[in-house]
């Protein structure tokens, strides 16, 4: 009789599900691919218990279950573990809200009522919490080619800490170190994202502003409020005021004031925001080798959203004492669904029954059927064609400077679109970053695209002195081989440098025969590669990806073997009644 395990995420954001049959992975899906809404919930204290019931029940209808076949729920997220340890801060507080004792009762109360939620949906199995940071620690660990390794997982905070320091060996993860609230790398980069312009979620918007920056302009600033040694770091929580909208400290120590989201950057921004890096890079490379003395291993498993940061991964791995890093695609709090459904797996089932895992791709998702996409597509009444050779006909497309949407397969866990939810266009094209920025993806213009390359072509375009697991997922930045950056000026950023990835043939067949029949026509194995959205999460279904390609500046949609022509649609009846369907 199989055994099924459905871990969920849903303590803060990133709301996602993940289902295991006899320790072999089904799906993982995001909720906000469903709900349509980023990270498909903000993290509040009142909310805890608002399940990923989308993803929740498309995992069951992918494996033909309901919630009455699942043996266990994993739940990445220990209720009592946090009203032991979190309530009694001495850093400023909300009335009400996080780290006061009203508010830290009412978020702990409303995760303990999510067993019963799941009883009332028609489960009967047996329900397990499981620490946040293990759960991270799991999701790197298990999947990762390696039968030990040193475990890293940095993130904003789980019950309490924010770094996790662990061993790993087979079905055993043995924590070695932890860091606790208000150290918090994650945290840091939410607070610096606001201060800057932004949202909290908006790091990765920070990390490619740090580029233009000169981190030594406020070195001294930095250092005066974090101390960094050998096995941890320090920050002043009364100077960054994690629980509260307060600025004033950082304007003060900075002399800047904080930056209104409608106003032009300066280059004072870009210094804070490459001084954040400078910083965030140091406090991890310290924690690296720090784990590595204590283990010994060659081998380091990444994860939480930290582990998001490939500038600071690459320098990781080509300074840093460890021969093989892995680092887990959805290192964010939506892993943390994976990681608690196998951490739970291996304790239940440990020792003689250990079974190695493996993640080699990220295709975890929804896919669709040529049948289904019709069914829609002829649901919206729009003009289309059937395509005989689908990759052929669209490398030739974007040879010729035309942006396509890219939708086949299944949908992609994790933050990166890597080939089939995707917006791909021609690198050879400089002008293709404004457009894409401006017409395409209505985003700053500092903001970079990643290059797709051939497996096989990677160490001959792009800098790459180790065996980079991580390069298959967009988590590391290379550089780009100097005689070669003129002919992809659209993908290389402003270092010099790009967040790669490598293409197999054996995990994704169609689209390096899309980027193969690219490299015929223009003798180059690369496509610029983006996320396929607009403001919005990543598309997920039929519907999704034919509102986003009628309402943006997107000249082609292939999906599935079907071809839509943007000059075929623009005068459709049925457009505006498509979007705003689907909006």
């Amino acid at each position: 009789m199989s055994f099924k395990i459905l871990g969920i995420n849903a303590a803060y954001h990133e709301s996602a599900a993940s289902l295991l049959v006899d320790g072999q992975l089904i799906a993982s899906i995001e909720e906000e691919r469903l709900n349509r809404v980023k990270h498909a919930k903000p993290a509040r204290i009142d909310n805890p218990d608002e399940l990923p019931l989308g993803a929740i029940m498309e995992c069951l209808r992918m494996a033909d279950l309901s919630l009455a076949d699942i043996d266990i729920v994993a739940y990445s997220f220990d209720p009592k573990r946090r009203t032991a340890h979190h309530a009694n801060m001495e850093d400023p507080t909300t009335p009400g809200d996080w780290g006061t004792p009203a508010g830290e009762y009412l978020f702990c109360s409303q995760l303990l009522s999510v067993p019963e939620k799941f009883r009332r949906l028609g489960f009967r199995g047996q329900f397990h919490w499981v620490e946040h940071a293990r759960a991270h620690a799991a999701s790197a660990f298990y999947p990762a080619p390696f039968e030990e390794a040193a475990i890293l997982s940095v993130d904003g905070i789980g019950e309490i800490e924010s770094v996790l320091m662990a061993y790993g060996k087979k079905d055993m993860i043995t924590p070695v170190k932890q860091i606790v609230y208000p150290n918090s790398l994650g945290f840091l980069w939410e607070k610096f994202a606001k201060y800057l312009g932004h949202s909290e979620y908006d790091a990765c918007k920070i990390m490619s502003l740090a580029s233009f920056g000169n981190p030594a302009t406020y070195e001294k600033q930095f250092q005066s409020f974090i101390q960094t040694g050998k096995d941890g770091f320090e920050i002043d929580p009364l100077l960054i005021c994690f629980r509260v909208e307060d600025y004033a400290p950082l304007e003060n120590l900075f002399g800047v004031p904080r930056r209104k989201a409608t106003e032009a950057l300066r280059q004072e921004h870009m210094d804070i925001a490459a001084g954040l890096q400078q910083i965030t890079t140091t406090i991890l490379l310290a924690l690296t080798r720090h784990i590595h003395e204590v283990t010994g291993s060659s081998n380091l498993c990444l994860a939480g959203g930290v582990a998001l940061n490939c500038v600071a991964n690459k320098i990781l791995f080509e300074e840093g004492p460890f021969e093989h890093i892995y680092i887990q695609p959805a290192a964010n709090d939506a892993g943390t669904s994976l990681g608690a459904a196998l951490y739970t797996y291996y304790n239940i089932y440990g020792g003689e029954h250990y079974r190695p895992f493996e993640l080699k791709h990220t295709y975890l998702g929804p896919g669709y059927t040529d049948e289904e996409i019709i069914y829609t597509l002829k649901g919206l009444d729009v003009n289309y064609e059937q395509v005989n050779d689908i990759e052929k006909t669209v490398a030739a497309l974007i040879s010729e400077g035309n942006v396509v949407g890219w939708f086949q397969g299944r949908m992609e866990f994790g933050p990166r679109a890597l080939g089939n939810r995707s917006l791909l266009a021609d690198p050879r094209n400089p002008e293709m970053i404004k457009r894409m920025n401006r017409l395409v993806k209505h985003r700053e213009d500092h903001r970079p695209f990643c290059p797709s390359v051939l497996e096989e072509d990677a160490t001959s375009w792009f800098e790459i002195r180790k065996d980079a697991i991580a390069s298959r997922f967009m988590l590391m930045a290379y550089p780009v081989n100097p005689s070669l950056q003129d002919q992809i000026p659209a993908v290389v950023h402003v270092d010099g440098t790009c967040r790669i990835q490598q293409v197999q043939s054996a995990t994704n067949p169609k689209y390096h025969r899309l980027i193969s029949e690219f490299k015929a026509i223009t003798g180059v194995p690369v496509l610029l590669n983006t996320s396929f959205n607009d403001r919005e999460p990543i598309v997920c279904t039929p519907e999704d990806a034919i509102r986003t390609f009628l309402k943006t500046k997107i000249d082609y949609l292939a999906i599935g073997n079907f071809l839509l022509r943007k000059t075929d649609n623009l005068t459709a009846g049925n457009k505006k009644e498509a979007v705003a369907a689907y909006a």
